[in-house]
């Protein structure tokens, strides 16, 4: 894997427009994502893939080459074999898409997408976006920079063509997802969201049988499995992205305690912290 990307779902650093990461897994090497959502956008374009893509308009099957867009709060995941697989990540502010010259993408880029590109385009839109992660690891607030953003942006929009048939309502639009919002915000605004079952179904005004249910149409996974990976993933990125200690970081996010957090976190990534982090900064 390589070892310079840290743990999905990424967050866009203070002052930047984007983010641009690339990713690789050898064959068998685990893989671990989670229904999630960002406040930002989301592109991933793939190189090597198979598995299956979920979102707001369903389910389908990924081939190699395919993009995948996410708007700003939109649930995703997606899932892969154990064969050879790597993609770019390219995470940007929702305001990218406001400027002017962006009107045509913007009006096209409405709600979560599968794409797929003609044979003639994918070396072009392969080429951009390598210059764009060139760029983005030289400068990542130069005007190159943007630029080439904006152009990634454009050409997907002009060339790609949907992988299934359709257009469906955001999933951000539905009376389900909006009934869901008290908790869904709780998730958005903090590492770690401490509520029972029956806490989280009182804030939305919903009774816990119906809650759960809900909450698992969106999230594919029930609401206790979701808030202990959130608070894994919270600490993947703590781990990779700051210099606080493993017990520190066990007690920000509320575990009972140490031990308690790395077998978790074990259990959940495969890797202890230490060897997490380690293997995020090439040191292990």
């Amino acid at each position: 894997m390589n070892k310079s990307v840290y743990c999905e779902p990424f967050c866009i650093e203070k002052g930047r427009n984007f983010e641009v990461h690339h990713v690789k897994y050898d064959e068998k090497d685990p893989y671990h994502c989670f229904m999630h959502f960002h406040e930002v956008h989301e592109f991933i374009i793939f190189e090597k893939i198979e598995g299956q893509y979920f979102y707001s308009q369903g389910e389908s099957e990924l081939d190699d080459f395919d993009i995948v867009f996410t708007p700003a709060l939109e649930t995703h995941n997606f899932s892969c074999s154990d064969r050879e697989k790597s993609w770019f990540i390219v995470q940007f502010m929702p305001h990218v898409l406001g400027d002017e010259k962006m009107a045509k993408a913007n009006a096209f880029f409405q709600h979560g997408l599968h794409l797929r590109l003609p044979k003639s385009r994918i070396t072009e839109i392969q080429q951009q976006v390598h210059w764009l992660l060139e760029s983005y690891q030289q400068d990542p607030n130069s005007a190159r920079s943007l630029v080439l953003l904006q152009l990634l942006i454009l050409t997907i929009g002009e060339y790609a063509k949907p992988a299934l048939g359709g257009i469906n309502q955001p999933i951000t639009y539905s009376p389900l997802y909006e009934k869901m919002l008290p908790v869904i915000n709780q998730f958005r605004s903090q590492s770690a969201v401490e509520l029972s079952l029956i806490e989280a179904a009182n804030m939305c005004h919903l009774s816990p049988s119906h809650f759960s249910r809900m909450f698992k149409q969106i999230f594919r996974v029930n609401f206790s499995e979701y808030a202990l990976r959130h608070k894994l993933y919270s600490a993947a990125r703590l781990l990779s992205q700051s210099t606080l200690s493993i017990t520190q970081i066990s007690y920000e996010l509320n575990f009972s305690s140490p031990s308690h957090f790395i077998a978790q976190f074990k259990k959940q990534f495969s890797k202890t912290p230490r060897q997490f982090r380690a293997s995020m900064t090439n040191t292990e």
